[in-house]
């Protein structure tokens, strides 16, 4: 395994790491942002489309988010995504424009996002891994074929694990962080 395919298996776990890093920011703290209906989809023309894509997102006040909706036949379909989504959010329409306020949370609330949290970070995780496992394999496969020694295959599994602790150090370093703000009153 040369350094441009351990570069390759760093990529795509830094991949992982980045979807967790979008999934995080639509996790609710207590403070409106325009981050936090990132992970919503609605599903409009026939094709499921972020939010985004189907409006513009802004933050009025602290507490309150909008959504002015481009196409006014789409208003109910992106309320009721909002609603369905697990953000615990209760939208209101007036003509293209959706209210959203961000209720304060309770603790119940908070434990449940710290759960989700949990979850994404978890399942981060298990895609680092994935990668680990397709990079020892790979090794493996060298190794029989010939293509390196059993030296080589030693010193480089060792490189593929070192990449993996780090992905899974940064995943466990940020869910703590994130752990805190959720947490934060």
């Amino acid at each position: 395994m040369t350094d441009a395919r351990l570069n390759d298996l760093g990529k795509r776990m830094d991949s992982a790491f980045d979807i967790l890093v979008r999934e995080f920011t639509g996790l609710r703290t207590g403070r409106a942002s325009v981050n936090l209906l990132d992970t919503i989809k609605v599903d409009v023309y026939g094709s499921v489309m972020s939010l985004n894509q189907i409006g513009t997102i802004g933050v009025p006040e602290p507490r309150l988010l909008t959504v002015q909706v481009w196409d006014k036949s789409m208003v109910k379909a992106v309320e009721k995504a909002i609603r369905d989504s697990d953000l615990g959010l209760n939208p209101s329409a007036d003509g293209q424009l959706i209210r959203i306020p961000l209720p304060p949370m309770s603790e119940q609330r908070r434990q449940e996002l710290v759960k989700i949290a949990g979850k994404y970070a978890e399942d981060t995780r298990i895609s680092v891994r994935n990668v680990r496992r397709d990079g020892m394999e790979m090794l493996k496969k060298w190794e029989k074929d010939g293509d390196i020694s059993e030296d080589e295959y030693h010193r480089l599994s060792g490189d593929v694990q070192t990449i993996t602790d780090d992905h899974i150090k940064k995943i466990d370093d940020l869910l703590s962080v994130k752990q805190k703000d959720i947490m934060q009153v």
